[in-house]
Parts: structure tokens; C-alpha cells; sequence
């Protein structure tokens, strides 16, 4: 397999970018910054969570996505009786004759494929969020003591409903800590929602979209956003943000040093759209909340968990009181 990228130039870089963008806004109407996230995190190496209600196309954002690309795409409906096997392949005894032999071939489960679709991620027991995390985590998956790689570009997205409880299992900080970003993708306004009802994008423009960018120039893209300059007066930024989150009184566990190479990335990722070869404070400022507000925990009040709302009020009340570089 072929894991190298199309030397390409900034400029083209940053055309193949927007192409993206057009593409899948054309299924999913009014949602840009939505569509901007989930380009950033491709770019960017990293594995996104949505979470949100049911019905404000969450799933169709994730088709978008991955019909925008020529890549292999697979999608996986979770529910509390899959196995680990079910994701990762199983290893078949060898037909011959007729008869099964001593030596074994393994079948590939459904997470070989370059952009992999976690449906209601919260409904799987914690053997197979396991599994999926050795997966996101290590860009392979190892079945009887047997490590096999997937495919180079890797890329999750996972769906939850947040509004359910009942034969769900909420992802552990481990696994929440290796989606580069988490986001909502919120109702339409009235404007959008008037369109999607007289055009129906999902069902009509969906299923027409081609692919815009190719595997290789994706990996292109990849290695060069990966060069953007990140300067110090940013990294003391970005640190900045970071200690804060582990010093805040109201926060129980802070950002490690995963989110903060997280924050980073995804900053460097969206100056590669804008057409830059350097990241600039708006570019961490406007990203941190979506890629630090799953990685933090707000303190217990009264023996209860505060929900993620708290998180993200926590971390704008930091951004507003540290100082930008200018």
C-alpha cells in the first residue's frame, strides 16, 4: 500500500480544502463552522464526535465527508450485543477439499476502511469501545496476538444522542481523549430549514456527490498542514490555555499534553484552508473550545457529574481572561 502523499503546493492545498467544504455544505445546508470542524479534523489526522439530537444530520455530515474523498468508507450501527470481533475481523479456518486445514486467514471486520462510521457510539459495551480505541488510538487493530494495520488515511466519526440514558455506556475519558474534536451540530435556522424542505438534500444531493479530493493529495494535504509555522509567542498561548484548565478551581481534570498537540494541529490545519503557512491566535482562540471541552471534567456538585455545557463556559471564561498575542 501506497501511504505517501502528492507533493502539493499551499495554494492548491488550500483549493482542494474549499472544494471539500462546497461538497459537503451541499448536503448539509447552513452549517459552515460545522463543516469547517469536520474538514479541520480530516486534515488534521484527528477523529470527531458529534453529539447531538437525533434528525439534525449527523449521519449525513459523516456520508458527506467521506463520499468527498476517494476512500474506502464504512459504516458500523452500534448496539449493546456487538462483539469486538464484529469490528475487528475474526480469523477463518483455510478451506481445502472441502475440509477445513490447520492454518487460518483473517477477514477483516469493518473498521478497515479510511473513513469509518461509529453510529451511537455510546450504545457499545465497553469490550468493543476497547477495541475501537486500540483502533483510533494506534491506526491498527490485534486479533489473536496478531497486529494488523489499517488504512492510511484513518479517520472516525463517531454519532451519539446525548438525550439518551437507558443501554448506553458513556465513552470514557481515555477514548473521549482521542477525538481530536467534539461538536453539536445544532437545528437549522429557519432560512436553511426552509430550503431543506423544499429541496430534501440528503435524499437528492447526497447520493449524487463524487469525490473531490484523491487519497494521495489528502496525504499531501496532511504532511503540509503538519508544516504550518506555529510560532512561540502561540505555543506560550496555547500553553497558557492549558494551565489554566489545570489550575481552574472548578475543574476536576485538566487538559493533557495530547489536547494541547490536538489544539495545535487543528490550528495548523485550518491556516493550510485560509491559505497560510503560519497559524495565527484567532486560529487556537476559535478552535480551543471544541477541541479541549471533551478532555476537561468540571468538579462533582452533590455527587453529580455537571453536563458538558459547564465544561465549554469554564474554558470561555479562560479564553476571555488571558491575553492574545498580538
Amino acid at each position: 500500500m501506497n501511504n505517501t502523499g502528492d507533493a502539493i503546493s499551499l495554494e492548491r492545498a488550500s483549493h482542494l480544502a474549499k472544494a471539500m467544504l462546497s461538497n459537503i455544505e451541499s448536503a448539509l445546508r447552513g452549517k459552515s463552522d460545522v463543516v469547517m470542524r469536520t474538514v479541520i479534523c480530516v486534515i488534521a489526522r484527528g477523529h470527531l464526535l458529534i453529539e447531538d439530537v437525533p434528525g439534525v444530520g449527523k449521519t449525513t455530515l459523516a456520508r458527506a465527508t467521506a463520499l468527498s474523498i476517494d476512500a474506502d468508507f464504512n459504516r458500523i450501527q452500534f448496539t449493546s450485543d456487538l462483539l469486538p470481533g464484529d469490528l475487528t475481523g475474526i480469523c477463518l479456518p483455510e478451506i481445502s477439499d472441502g475440509r477445513a486445514s490447520q492454518s487460518f486467514r483473517f477477514q477483516p471486520g469493518p473498521l478497515f476502511a479510511n473513513l469509518v462510521l461509529a453510529d451511537e457510539i455510546n450504545r457499545a459495551n465497553p469490550k468493543c469501545q476497547s477495541a475501537l480505541l486500540e483502533a483510533m488510538s494506534e491506526q491498527t487493530v490485534s486479533v489473536d496476538g496478531t497486529t494488523h494495520a489499517l488504512p492510511d488515511p484513518y479517520f472516525v466519526v463517531a454519532t451519539q444522542n446525548p438525550l439518551e440514558h437507558y443501554g448506553t455506556h458513556p465513552l470514557p475519558e481515555s477514548q473521549l481523549d482521542r477525538f481530536l474534536m467534539r461538536i453539536e451540530i445544532g437545528y437549522p435556522s429557519a432560512e436553511f430549514e426552509a430550503e431543506v424542505l423544499r429541496e430534501d438534500p440528503a435524499a437528492n444531493t447526497l447520493p449524487g456527490l463524487r469525490p473531490v479530493v484523491t487519497l494521495p493529495e489528502l496525504r499531501g494535504m496532511q504532511e503540509l498542514a503538519a508544516q504550518v509555522k506555529f510560532s512561540d509567542d502561540l505555543i506560550a498561548y496555547l500553553l497558557e490555555i492549558v494551565e489554566q484548565t489545570r489550575q481552574h478551581e472548578s475543574l476536576d481534570l485538566g487538559v493533557s499534553p495530547r489536547g494541547a498537540l490536538a489544539l495545535r494541529r487543528a490550528a495548523q490545519s485550518r491556516a493550510l484552508i485560509d491559505g497560510r503557512d503560519f497559524c495565527i491566535p484567532e486560529d487556537v482562540h476559535e478552535l480551543a473550545i471544541c477541541v479541549l471541552s471533551h478532555r476537561v471534567w468540571a468538579s462533582l456538585r452533590g455527587g453529580v457529574r455537571p453536563g458538558d455545557e459547564e465544561s465549554s463556559w469554564i474554558l470561555r471564561e479562560i479564553l476571555d481572561r488571558i491575553s492574545v498575542p498580538l
